[in-house]
């Protein structure tokens, strides 16, 4: 499946940012599932720093905004062929071991709640089939809905209130994986969604390590492994690691951000 892609962010700043500097990870890799033919970002009202891969093998930028900025537009687009391999990503092709994908993080901190979780699935063999029920476990015990959660909501807390996005259901099955001794990860990316071309946000969904397959990808928001439908884009521990956009900035105004997400085929 070919599919065509566009993101953009645009910050609005309500008084002049004298100084402000950003992380981009925006551009996907080629790889057992996907090839990329041609990608670019640009940047309106911000001036590229350098260009560098961090210690997950994502492509990551740094920006800098124009002084006293009150507008900067940050635009990805691109062609990619994915493959369906039934969420088989394969064996990595870097140096980060697996067992740095088994620590726990602020966000994925597991309470009792993903602990009986985790012990509803435990007995289950082989792994992948735990992996399976576990996600379908989440996708039961959690609705998606948007509005209640935010970047900050850990994974226990989206799974004690049932309710949360992709990124919440995300936490929850990396959460529990991790306790099981499963590595697993966080992916960020883009998905081609049946219902339109336009989207409000990018996605997010999960891998985890199985001996024998290598990385295996989970989206316990949609129940399934990704498919052709599925672009990935960036992996870390957390959010926090795979955003697409992070950065800091000088000043005490506020901000404004609209982001508009197409994936057509």
């Amino acid at each position: 499946m070919q599919l065509k892609i566009s993101h953009t962010s645009t910050y609005h700043y309500d008084t002049p940012v004298p100084y402000a500097l950003q992380r981009l990870k925006l551009t996907p890799p080629s790889g057992s599932t996907q090839q990329v033919h041609d990608w670019t970002v640009t940047c309106t009202g911000a001036h590229r720093e350098v260009s560098y891969r961090d210690g997950y093998d994502n492509v990551a930028e740094l920006i800098r905004h124009e002084r006293n900025a009150v507008e900067i537009s940050i635009t990805a687009h691109g062609t990619v062929t994915t493959h369906d391999t039934n969420g088989v990503i394969g064996h990595d092709r870097t140096s980060t071991p697996l067992w740095v994908y088994s620590r726990q993080t602020a966000l994925t901190l597991p309470g009792d709640n993903i602990r009986s979780l985790a012990d509803s699935v435990a007995s289950v063999k082989p792994r992948v089939a735990l992996l399976h029920e576990l996600m379908s476990g989440i996708n039961e015990k959690m609705i998606y809905e948007n509005g209640q959660t935010d970047v900050e909501t850990t994974a226990e807390t989206a799974l004690t209130a049932g309710h949360g996005v992709c990124q919440d259901l995300t936490y929850v099955f990396v959460a529990a994986a991790r306790l099981l001794d499963i590595p697993a990860r966080y992916v960020s990316g883009y998905l081609m969604m049946l219902d339109g071309e336009d989207q409000a946000a990018s996605h997010a969904w999960a891998e985890a390590y199985v001996d024998g397959l290598g990385w295996v990808g989970f989206d316990p928001a949609n129940k399934i492994c990704p498919d052709g439908k599925y672009v990935r884009v960036a992996v870390g521990l957390d959010y926090r690691d795979a955003a697409p956009i992070s950065g800091i900035r000088h000043g005490s105004g506020s901000e404004t951000l609209e982001v508009a997400v197409k994936v057509e085929q």
